[in-house]
């Protein structure tokens, strides 16, 4: 079964799909059905840019053709597939510095995510792929092979201390491409092998299979998982997170966790303001209710090639409330769409920031969430044996250990 074909149409169904298209052409857009973006807007490193035009086809006269293509079973948006790239991965783990990230080393198998999120701060490190961040970042994902070994390499080399890695930090480890890949799998099975520290940022159900490895290691205080939740609104997330969990199965992902003695973080993150806000209290709320001991919320953040991309998403799936939404955004950014300083990309500033600082706050406290820390331990760590100098040329060793 197609899980982007509706079953039956709702009355008024058709008549809002012709609308739709028919904005799409206006707006010179190519909407895909079950992907995030509307566009394949060139990246910032691209020597040409291209400019969408109406051709006619979302006009009136054009009913007939839209009418027939509809009776013969084609869809009124195009398809367009998933293709995986195999790249070779040399590392596994990614450095970083930044004052407001609070982990400084992250594992991320996979680059683009098929998830489709239309407000992904990642979308703009496709660009130097020399792919869009628009349509590109979630039908063209590079899988990284050979993960596991880099991890491993990455663990034995001298003078290595460890720290809490993070699963997930730029895109989602447990994305559909996971269910046969398994990356993901491969780089936990080699951290628990090492009794190395790890947490999980996701928003995918999927994390309830590597249970076997995720819970005991919870229990030798060596694994977390933060799952984010960004509306309640099954609709809305169809919308902005096409090919994401559903709110539902996200919470039971939270509940299957918690069972099992996992120390979960609900991530009510991005919060959109004038469109997902008013929902923080019910998705604490909510995932408190599940076994969430732990929360934390982010502002919306559109740098680069995002604010375009959301713009159009916006100004063609909640075209009522587009003005509204980026007045409320701006309200947060000191009038514009984003500002990228330290100390504020994370929650914004003004007025309206600040109360939903402090509606977090209150809510966390109601709720009995963020009453204690989970520090994992590095104290347990065993590094991996160091290959070698015959293993790493990639020859047997004469003494036994080929």
């Amino acid at each position: 079964m197609d899980p982007f074909k509706p079953l039956t149409r709702r009355p008024g169904q058709r008549q809002a799909e012709a609308d739709r298209a028919a904005a799409a052409a206006r707006l010179g857009l190519d909407p895909h059905r079950g992907r995030g973006a509307v566009s394949n807007r060139d990246g910032r490193f691209e020597r040409f840019s291209h400019q969408a035009a109406d051709d006619g086809w979302g006009r009136p006269e054009a009913d007939e053709a839209s009418a027939a293509r509809e009776a013969s079973g084609a869809s009124a948006d195009a398809r367009r597939k998933t293709e995986l790239r195999g790249v070779v991965a040399r590392t596994a783990l990614a450095r970083n510095d930044s004052p407001d990230i609070p982990f400084d080393a992250s594992i991320n198998p996979y680059r683009g995510c098929e998830h489709g999120c239309i407000y992904c701060y990642a979308r703009p490190s496709h660009a130097y792929l020399g792919l869009s961040p628009g349509l590109d970042f979630e039908t063209v994902i590079e899988v990284k092979r050979g993960l596991a070994e880099a991890l491993i390499r990455d663990l034995s080399k001298p003078g290595y201390v460890p720290s809490t890695i993070t699963i997930g930090g730029n895109t989602d480890p447990y994305q559909p491409a996971e269910k046969t890949e398994r990356l993901t799998r491969a780089a936990i099975e080699v951290l628990t092998r090492h009794r190395h520290p790890f947490a999980i940022i996701t928003k995918s159900a999927l994390v309830l299979r590597d249970l076997d490895l995720i819970a005991p290691a919870a229990a030798a205080g060596l694994a977390q998982v933060a799952v984010s939740v960004t509306t309640l609104d099954a609709g809305l997330a169809r919308a902005m997170e096409p090919r994401a969990a559903t709110p539902g199965r996200r919470i039971d992902a939270i509940r299957g966790l918690a069972a099992a003695g996992v120390p979960v973080t609900v991530m009510a993150a991005p919060l959109v303001p004038g469109l997902t806000d008013h929902e923080l209290e019910g998705i604490l709320a909510a995932t408190a209710e599940a076994g969430a001991v732990r929360a934390g919320w982010i502002m919306l953040r559109l740098p680069r090639e995002i604010a375009g991309l959301f713009e159009e998403w916006l100004r063609l799936e909640r075209p009522t409330r587009a003005e509204r939404v980026l007045a409320a955004v701006r309200a947060t950014r000191g009038g514009a769409l984003y500002d990228s300083g330290f100390g504020r990309r994370m929650t914004g500033t003004g007025t309206e920031a600040k109360l939903i600082a402090d509606r977090f706050r209150l809510a966390c406290r109601k709720l009995g969430l963020n009453q204690r820390s989970y520090k994992l331990t590095t104290a347990l760590f065993t590094p991996p044996a160091r290959p070698t100098k015959a293993e790493r040329a990639g020859q047997m060793d004469l003494f036994g250990r080929g």
